[in-house]
């Protein structure tokens, strides 16, 4: 359970307009549910929100991308992305480029 990747539901909020954008809502129906039996999916507490807007407020950063990072702090966990405004050098927080 440890390994296995943990992501806010307002990330995988995302997922579904991008895919609904570019596929349609039943693609993104179908990837949202194979996501959901791969992945640890967390809903934001109040703390959770308020640390998103204090990551905002800080660095220039979408606050949607600021739950990523604060439940990465939160789990000690690395954040997995290609996204520049969170693979910031010197952030409190671990990264892993997937550009690369």
């Amino acid at each position: 359970e440890r390994d296995r990747p943990l992501m806010s539901w307002i990330n995988l909020g995302e997922v579904h307009y991008v895919i609904r954008r570019a596929a349609g809502e039943d693609a993104a129906i179908e990837t949202i549910r194979d996501l959901r039996d791969r992945i640890d999916v967390r809903l934001p507490d109040e703390a959770q929100i308020l640390t998103a807007a204090r990551i905002t407020a800080d660095t220039p950063m979408a606050y949607a991308d600021a739950f990523a990072v604060g439940l990465a702090l939160d789990s000690d966990a690395e954040v997995w992305t290609g996204d520049p405004e969170i693979l910031v050098d010197g952030a409190p927080w671990r990264w892993r480029d997937l550009r690369q």
